[in-house]
């Protein structure tokens, strides 16, 4: 996996799989009365980063020719891009409309810059173990679909987390189908997949003591990472 490769090694998958400017994601099949998926066909493993940490997935961010070729790529699809203030003040609002639309679901909604990283937990977004959305939470997701869809000049990493139980291979596999899962259904509810990568860091990355049950919570979880395309 990339987590035990040398670091040179690791940026290199990166890159070459940020050059086919491909995203990945799932589709959903069947809806309950209001519209929401009831049963996951991922398919997974297809045009994806895998098991790269979130660290290394912000090599979006560093504006390096890979990144600046995807970017283009996105453009040319009829993604539009933004400049200057102009990157500052679009995500202002996408990030009142985010924290309005996800007040009291459990989201968590945090701001670097002009990135914006939206904080699924576990506990609230998939049973123990599995990989498969709890349809308790396609509302509290709606929201967040419906707010990409509309501000939609921006590229999106979800990036699936576990704690630091279990090997990696199965952390890597499950934090990798936990993303997708979430990526497939933002796409079902109207974002761009073109717009969307998804990433498995397994337990590379945690944010918490993974020695304390209340820690290796919080190290379960999907991030959505919200990085504007900039001109």
């Amino acid at each position: 996996m990339i987590r035990s490769a040398p670091r040179n090694v690791a940026l290199a998958l990166l890159t070459a799989a940020a050059l086919s400017a491909c995203a990945t994601g799932g589709s959903y099949v069947q809806s309950d009365p209001y519209g929401n998926p009831t049963q996951q066909q991922n398919k997974t493993g297809r045009n994806a980063l895998i098991g790269t940490a979130v660290g290394v997935a912000a090599g979006l961010l560093s504006g390096n020719s890979a990144t600046e070729r995807r970017q283009h790529a996105m453009i040319g699809a009829g993604i539009g891009a933004l400049s200057g203030a102009a990157i500052g003040q679009y995500q202002d609002r996408q990030e009142r409309a985010l924290r309005e639309r996800t007040a009291n679901t459990g989201i968590d909604v945090s701001r670097d810059g002009d990135n914006l990283t939206l904080n699924l937990p576990d506990g609230i977004t998939f049973d123990f173990g599995k990989s498969t959305l709890k349809p308790q939470f396609y509302g509290s997701l709606n929201g967040v679909a419906s707010t990409l869809a509309e501000y939609n000049q921006t590229m999106i990493e979800v990036v699936g987390h576990t704690d630091s139980i279990g090997s990696d291979a199965v952390n890597n596999r499950l934090s990798k189908e936990r993303a997708d899962s979430v990526a497939a259904y933002l796409t079902a509810q109207g974002v761009q997949s073109a717009r969307i990568e998804t990433l498995g860091a397994g337990k590379a990355y945690p944010i918490a003591d993974n020695s304390t049950d209340a820690g290796r919570a919080q190290n379960r979880r999907v991030e959505i990472r919200v990085i504007p395309l900039r001109q």
